[in-house]
């Protein structure tokens, strides 16, 4: 393969999410979150599986940092957790949650590395889910709330703040199909949740600008949508519909289009939009300094009479087909291909110019086995998977995009939501219970992509 060299000041770094590695659930006030909750629904986690322990970051952060650091990273991006700076999700905050991101940040800083920060990776406080969750306007204003408290602690080191991840999970999944956290299977719930996600995301973006926030984003788990058959008409009216749910509904009104039209006709025919108020689009539209987007696998659809659809698109039972992943795959069933990446990033580019870009996660679950030549874990499929993708993020500056920076997942292996603990997406194995960690063979060649700026 040929060698490709990144513009100088491209950001290499590595991504985690709170509940997945933290542990210390019951530790320094922490209040339990909607995963607490549904990780301990009989049948809603592989075998039972919790975060209460998980990666024990909140203990061996350290430890962490200095490995990141070995490794070259430039930056890390992680969440906070809602439940462990406020408890129930509002009132005071709690001063040992604070502290312990306070300690992170300083580690980090230290070991020169950019912290960037994650505001809600899903773990809502149950409390919250106790008043209708993310269905309800109540949880996007007490969103703004808890933002302000972890930006007076973190505000005066921390440059890069993101509000939410992947907004279409905690809508979709949590309140749709019923497969995360809370788990609940209600169409109209969804619709209510991606509005109240989107707003709390415009309300904490507004207060943490006033606050003097630098760099502001949100990070999408967009999909590359592709036709069955390129030509048939069907086939494009379903990529058109899912596009809309999956991609459109959160990007033209965080850009200052709104709700597309085609897209508030197809909710209206599930559930009344009376949820939108007069001046939400506006309050959601707050300036972006940054769009982080999440990349896995493509999408395909097929327009079919008696379609299956899929829970997490709600309405497309009847009319679309989601055609099962080919070719090769990862250990959770996605598609392995890279150039889906690339028109992703080229279609963001070309819809939304002058939005700077940057890859928050990307990666692949591969069932790791036996060591390497250096006493490492031995996990060429990764190599692969990650090489394909970032030549594939190459690709899309080559052609024009906007592209600031690169971020795998994961650092760590770690819970991997509704699969537990027996998918592993690290650079780094995790041995959960001696917790020692050990970096993989795509570690060490990811430490060699930074350290040449390239491939």
């Amino acid at each position: 393969m040929s060698n490709v060299r990144f513009p100088e000041g491209f950001v290499w770094g590595g991504a985690t999410a709170a509940y997945q590695i933290e542990g210390a659930a019951r530790e320094d006030g922490r209040g339990p979150s909607i995963w607490d909750t549904f990780s301990r629904t009989p049948g809603a986690v592989f075998q039972g599986h919790t975060g209460d322990v998980a990666c024990d970051h909140y203990h061996r952060y350290a430890e962490d940092v200095a490995l990141m650091a070995e490794l070259g990273l430039r930056a890390y991006r992680f969440s906070v957790s809602w439940p462990r700076v406020r408890p129930d999700g509002t009132g005071p905050a709690e001063p040992r949650g604070l502290d312990f991101y306070d300690r992170l940040t300083d580690a980090l800083l230290d070991a020169g590395i950019d912290p960037i920060v994650t505001l809600y990776h899903w773990d809502l406080p149950q409390a919250l889910e106790d008043r209708g969750g993310w269905t309800v306007r109540e949880t996007a204003e007490h969103f703004a709330e808890y933002a302000l408290a972890v930006h007076g602690r973190l505000g005066d080191r921390v440059r890069t703040w993101t509000t939410l991840n992947e907004p279409w999970c905690s809508a979709y999944l949590g309140y749709g199909s019923g497969v995360h956290a809370p788990g609940r299977r209600d169409a109209g719930d969804a619709f209510r949740a991606v509005h109240h996600l989107l707003l709390g995301h415009g309300l904490a973006a507004r207060a943490l600008r006033a606050a003097g926030a630098e760099t502001l984003g949100i990070t999408l788990n967009l999909a590359d949508v592709q036709p069955a058959d390129a030509g048939s008409a069907a086939d494009a009216e379903a990529v058109r519909l899912v596009d809309g749910l999956h991609n459109r509904i959160f990007l033209d009104p965080l850009t200052g289009g709104g709700y597309p039209a085609d897209v508030l006709a197809h909710v209206s025919r599930i559930v009344a939009p009376d949820f939108v108020r007069d001046g939400d689009e506006k309050l959601i539209a707050a300036p972006l300094d940054l769009l982080g987007l999440n990349y896995y696998a493509p999408t395909y659809v097929a327009g079919r009479a008696g379609g299956a659809g899929g829970d997490a698109w709600p309405g497309t039972a009847g009319t679309v087909e989601f055609l099962p992943p080919a070719g090769p795959l990862t250990d959770m069933g996605w598609s392995i291909e890279p150039a889906g990446l690339t028109r992703l990033l080229e279609r963001v580019a070309s819809d939304h110019p002058g939005l700077p870009l940057m890859i928050t996660e990307n990666g692949g679950a591969f069932p790791d086995t036996g060591l390497d030549e250096r006493g490492g874990v031995a996990d060429a499929d990764r190599v692969a998977y990650l090489d394909g993708h970032l030549r594939a993020a190459h690709e899309a500056i080559a052609r024009g995009v906007d592209l600031r920076g690169y971020l795998v997942w994961s650092v760590l292996d770690n819970f991997e939501w509704a699969e537990g603990y027996r998918k592993r997406f690290g650079i780094v194995h995790v041995d959960y219970l001696t917790q020692r960690r050990t970096p993989k063979r795509s570690a060490r060649w990811y430490q060699e992509v930074i350290a040449r700026n390239g491939l």
